[in-house]
Parts: C-alpha cells; structure tokens; sequence
C-alpha cells in the first residue's frame, strides 16, 4: 500500500452481511481475541462511513454508527488524532442513475492503511513542467515502475525517454534514472512546446527541470541523443530496470539514424545482456485486438514474462503492458533458440500494427482505403 496507485486503501474484514441484520450476525461471529488488541480502554479510536454511488446525509451516517453500539469498544472517541479507524462500506452498485434505497453489501472493519492514489494527483501531467505529446500518463507510470520492482539505488533505463514520465515515477522510489532519445528537440527542451497557448519552450523545460519539480533532482544520472537501434552501452550488466514505452508510428514517427540504404541491424537481446540478474524489462506492446494471441508476444531464452496486462484503446487496439524478469545470463546457444520456438525470433509485428491501426480507424469512419486519420484522442 506504500507503493501502490491501483488501491485507494486495505482494511481487516471483520464483518459483513446483505442487509444490517446480517452483518451485525457476522460481526458477532468474528473471534473476540482478534478484536481486543483494537478495543483496549486505553485506546482512542473512530468511526467513518464511506457510501459508494451514494451521499449519505450527515444524521444517517450517525445512525449508522450508533447502530454498532453492539461492538465492545472501550476506548474513547477521538476525530483527530485516533489510534484505531473503524470503516463501515456501503456499496451502492456502479448505476448513478439507478440507486438503490439500501446499499447491495455492506462491509466492516479495521483500517490498516491508504494506498498512493494521492500521487497521480500530483504528478499529472497536467502540472507538470515539461511535457510532450506522448508524455506517459502518471497513474500508468507508476504502475510501470511498481512491475519493475524499482527500488532505491537501482539504475533504471529508459531507451525511449520522451519528456522523461518514467524517470519521474521511478525517481519518486529513490532510483537513479537515466535514458536516450532520438529526438534531438526533446533531449534538449527546444523547439516548440505541446501546451496550448505556447509557441515555444521555455529555457528550463527539459527532463532535469521535471525531476527537481518532485524533488528528485538528485537521482538524475542524464539523458543523451540516441539511436535505439544502434547499441552505445559497454558490455557487461549495468541496469537494475529497463522501464520504457516504445513509439508506434502513430502520435509519434519512428525515426532511426543513416539512410535508407543503409541495412541496420538493431540489437535483438539488449535487455538479456544489460540487466543485472532479477533485473526487470518492463514495455509496453501494441497489438491489434482481432488478431491478437498469446503466442505474439516475443520471447527470450534469458527472460521470463512475469505479467502480460492490457489496456483497452479501441474496439480494434490495445496495448500490453508486458513484464519480463532475467533469469539467467546470455550464452551462445540462445541464438539457436528460435529453432525451437519461433517466439524466441525477433519482434516483426511493430510495422503492420501502424497499418492495421489507420486501416482500422479508416474502416471504422467509412473512407474505403483513404488514410486520413485524427489520432490526438485515440489514447496513444
């Protein structure tokens, strides 16, 4: 609960029941010796009901309360400072336009603890420094960071840095972070800006600046210019994490250094040889929902897929937010692994996803093979 964005807060089920009547019966049925501990005469304590899609006046949430006089509190009441918070749950059901006179469950217990939903809050987007078009959702790249088990001290990774969302959440854990780009103007904080009503950025807009605005300047390693396909790195395990969010050609082109002449052959194994041992890869995958299998998500002989997650964009795409974990270190014979499971082959679905993407969005407006397409709001 100290980490997660996901949970609003965790609580000890004491009791719980359809109606009153059956919730007082279960609560009755609760051991008494687990009870005590939080009921001492000593201890101070309180009360809260939380009603989901429904306002209960201020009298009945009293009613409410007073109707678990049947518990054996001894301590005395305290609002502000209390030892112990007691919840009663009432859930309404998900229709705001269909509620209910009594709540379809109710639930009582002890509070243990809140989760962090506070920081999607205050690291929106929406406050944020420097931003860009396709800056990582901050809800999302706290989620990112948690399936990375990022932790103080760890070196995490971004090879597709952006205006740096990833580095934030990750410094935010006490990480030190660092990452590459293509894009010249974003590495820099030059050029024009992505806030409406701005032409061009500021002279402090850069992923530094993003970092000290949370107070984790500190664990800032650097940024540089980088071709992704093109390795950089010195052999050798260097990263804790690789946590990043690969572009699809949509909101954003893809880009690589040279010439179309050139024959570019980009690293298929960087995470294999740059993660420590546990060290986690952490990406997102797009993929298009009707053709979409298990057996698409690419494979390496040295990482093991922790969690494969979805997110919903449209009807007829998502992306997966893929998790893998090193497992052991790169050997020769990995690069015969493919012959045993065409998973372990390089990725090759990354191109057709943009055409199945604007092919999808075209057929749903009805223009025939016409590629005109708005893609602002499409949630990439």
């Amino acid at each position: 609960m100290s980490r997660t964005v996901c949970g609003k807060s965790a609580f000890e089920l004491w009791g719980h029941g359809r109606t009153a009547a059956e919730l007082k019966s279960s609560l009755l049925e609760y051991p008494i010796e687990k009870m005590t501990p939080f009921l001492q005469e000593e201890s101070t304590y309180k009360i809260n009901v939380y009603t989901f899609n429904k306002t209960l006046l201020f009298k009945d949430r009293i009613e409410k309360i007073d109707a678990l006089g049947f518990l054996p509190f001894k301590g005395k009441v305290s609002l502000k400072d209390p030892d112990h918070i007691f919840c009663l749950l009432e859930d309404y059901g998900l229709d705001p336009n269909d509620i209910p006179e009594e709540p379809f469950h109710i639930y009582f217990g002890r509070w243990v603890a809140d989760g962090q939903r506070e920081l999607i809050r205050s690291h929106s987007v929406k406050k944020r420094h420097f931003i860009g078009n396709t800056s990582m959702d901050a809800g999302l790249s706290f989620i990112m960071a948690n399936h990375a088990k990022v932790k103080a001290h760890d070196l995490v990774y971004d090879p597709f840095v952006g205006t740096g969302s990833l580095l934030v959440a990750c410094s935010h854990f006490g990480a030190y972070v660092c990452g590459t780009d293509i894009d010249y103007n974003t590495i820099h904080g030059v050029g024009k800006a992505s806030r409406k009503n701005q032409k061009w950025r500021g002279p402090d807009e850069n992923i530094r600046a993003n970092l000290r605005q949370y107070g984790t300047e500190s664990f800032y390693v650097d940024v540089m210019v980088s071709d992704a396909s093109k390795p950089v790195w010195r052999k050798g395990a260097l990263f804790d994490a690789i946590i990043t969010d690969p572009p699809y050609g949509i909101r954003e082109s893809t880009r690589r250094t040279g010439s179309h002449k050139e024959i570019v052959s980009p690293p298929e194994d960087f995470s294999a040889h740059h993660l420590v041992m546990g060290g986690r890869l952490v990406y997102w995958l797009p993929i298009y929902r009707p053709e979409y299998c298990e057996e698409m998500v690419p494979l390496h002989p040295c990482l093991s897929v922790i969690s494969n997650c979805e997110q919903t964009l449209s009807s007829h795409t998502s992306r997966r937010l893929i998790t893998m974990e090193k497992i052991k270190e790169p050997e020769k014979s990995d690069v015969l692994a493919h012959l045993a499971d065409s998973r372990f082959s390089p990725y090759q679905g990354h191109n057709s996803f943009r055409e199945k993407y604007f092919s999808g969005i075209t057929k749903k407006n009805g223009k025939g093979s016409e590629r005109t397409a708005t893609t602002e709001s499409d949630g990439f």
